[in-house]
């Protein structure tokens, strides 16, 4: 079973940047497709980020040349560096694990998380 637990949420100035982490459990879920998702209030949960297993990320065009996904698999820890932040970003923040590796290629568009964190609120301010 995965376990998921994020922290790194909190506030920031318009213009400021925050980076969210998500420590993984057992190591083995490093393995598969991970993302990072958000959902603000009275809107539906979009994909934001996405990490396959390949390494290749891909991103929504609303956070794209500000957000950077990673992971460090020495630490088991899944990161999303969020840059020139502004209010529309104000969201909780979900980080996904797909808990299987698949043969085809993981993007926003086809991902299928099975496991979920906690989630952690990022609030932006003017």
């Amino acid at each position: 079973q995965v376990q998921l637990v994020e922290s790194g949420g909190g506030s920031a100035r318009a213009g400021g940047s925050l980076r969210l982490s998500c420590v993984v459990s057992p190591y083995t879920a490093m393995n598969p497709a991970m993302g990072w998702f958000r959902q603000a209030p009275g809107k539906q949960r979009e994909g934001v980020a996405l990490l396959d297993c390949d390494g290749t990320t891909s991103y929504a065009d609303s956070v794209k040349g500000r957000f950077t996904i990673s992971k460090d698999r020495a630490k088991n820890t899944l990161y999303l560096q969020m840059n020139s932040l502004g209010p529309e970003d104000t969201a909780i923040y979900y980080c996904a694990n797909e808990g299987r590796v698949r043969t085809t290629s993981v993007t926003l568009a086809n991902m299928d998380p099975r496991y979920w964190g906690q989630g952690t609120q990022v609030t932006v301010s003017s």
